[in-house]
């Protein structure tokens, strides 16, 4: 995965529902016939358990806070370490932008546990 992808996250240059689709499909989540992503055989039961469709991250406060707590601490700096993201101004500070720092944060750590590529976008 090339960091330019991420930074398009950061910069809000990718759709929110496309930066979903990246987690959900690194949590195991699969998208049925009709389009609704599901929790899948491979999902983390504390994650189809609370959310068995799968959910917004741009959106939704809850499950960004969930997806930030499920960052291995050792991996919390990732945004700064390997990116050299230095935050958003205090203008910007808005949920959406800060959702999608988390987004970017726990794909990182993502990438780091499992040493390999996060994806690119096909869409």
């Amino acid at each position: 995965m090339k960091d330019e992808l991420l930074w398009q996250i950061l910069d809000g240059a990718i759709e929110d529902h496309i930066v979903c689709e990246l987690i959900w499909e690194r949590l195991g989540y699969l998208q049925a016939a009709d389009l609704v992503w599901q929790a899948g055989p491979s999902t983390p039961p504390e994650w189809s358990k609370a959310y068995p469709i799968a959910p917004d991250f741009i959106a939704d406060r809850a499950p960004t806070v969930m997806l930030t707590r499920s960052i291995p601490t050792a991996y919390k700096q990732l945004l700064k370490e390997e990116l050299g993201f230095k935050g958003y101004q205090i203008n910007q500070l808005v949920p959406r932008l800060t959702r999608r720092a988390t987004a970017v944060s726990w794909l990182l750590a993502w990438r780091k546990t499992k040493d390999g590529p996060v994806g690119s976008i096909n869409k």
